[in-house]
């Protein structure tokens, strides 16, 4: 199916991608259109190894080999100058192009049948939650693509951690799956660039626009949980541990009850789906601590929030 252009949604370590050959304009072209996805906001490309990966980018330096080798297959993408084989479609124009290895049986096995590279954003409508079960796709695109490659729950549940390499010291552009304190234990201290760009020109990295990852229904954030809860109707609530007043959530999804980041991460996207579609008329949150895996859930809660600002009680 891939190597005939069409779409094929499949599981991988973070969340599922809907996947087509990078290097076929119309497959790619495709990609966009089926996800409602603006030409501006680029797509990470998907190999079966880092020998493979690697050999779509320009000058790569002797750290990206390392960085490979390390956290290769995992929840990490490079970015570095492309090749003129990746479409300028695939990059939103721009000379750097995100590359990865993913960590899941079944994407390794169809990257090494189709035997062409695969861009692959997550498998959901443009801005929407993110999928992490082949449900989730179907429920979303089913009808807009070719297959669903089932592979069960994601094991991390949040897109991979997206890092440039220079010019300069290597700096985070989206928080992820491979946390901060890994990568700078790795390369010494990094840069972060995470800030909202403009929503009309083209995105150095995916997840980078102010709104993403947005359920239907209106998500706040609380500075803490002591905060006053809004009046609404029907109230969610969706916490990294148990918040104080249970009681007070006709819907409650509680993240983690050890405070564990994995098992938080793991589950975030879909206690979001699920708190989306109980009804609630608001979910409120409060953030996760700034640390660990906990930046890259803050990075999709405050962008789930839609520009909401926090409720001071």
């Amino acid at each position: 199916m891939i190597r005939a252009g069409g779409l094929v949604a499949f599981p991988t370590e973070t969340v599922y991608g809907l996947g087509g050959n990078a290097l076929d304009v119309e497959a790619v072209a495709r990609i966009f259109s089926a996800k409602e996805r603006p030409h501006f906001d680029p797509l990470i490309v998907h190999a079966a190894d880092a020998e493979s990966a690697l050999s779509f980018a320009r000058d790569v330096p002797d750290i990206a080999i390392g960085l490979a080798a390390h956290f290769w297959p995992g929840p990490l993408t490079l970015l570095l100058p492309k090749k003129d084989a990746i479409p300028d479609l695939v990059t939103a124009g721009l000379p750097d192009v995100g590359l990865r290895v993913p960590d899941h049986p079944f994407a390794l096995a169809m990257l090494r049948e189709a035997g062409c590279p695969v861009a692959a954003p997550s498998a959901n409508p443009f801005g929407r939650v993110s999928p992490t079960t082949a449900i989730h796709v179907m429920e979303q695109l089913g009808h807009r693509i070719d297959m669903v490659l089932d592979g069960g729950p994601c094991r991390v549940g949040i897109e991979s951690t997206v890092l440039r390499l220079g010019p300069g010291r290597p700096s985070i552009l989206r928080h992820g799956g491979v946390t901060q304190e890994s990568l700078e234990a790795f390369l010494g201290p990094l840069e972060s660039v995470t800030s909202p760009l403009a929503e009309t020109v083209p995105q150095t990295s995916p997840g980078q626009l102010l709104q993403h990852y947005s359920p239907r229904t209106p998500l706040s954030i609380l500075p803490t949980w002591d905060a006053a809860l809004p009046e609404v109707k029907k109230l969610g609530g969706l916490a990294f541990q148990a918040p104080p007043c249970p009681e007070r959530f006709d819907r409650l999804e509680v993240l983690s009850p050890t405070g564990d980041f994995v098992e938080a991460t793991a589950r975030f996207f879909a206690a979001l789906r699920s708190l989306d579609a109980s009804g609630v008329d608001l979910i409120v949150a409060t953030p996760f601590p700034q640390v660990n895996l906990g930046r890259a859930l803050n990075d999709r809660l405050f962008r789930a929030a839609a520009k909401a600002q926090y409720i001071d009680g």
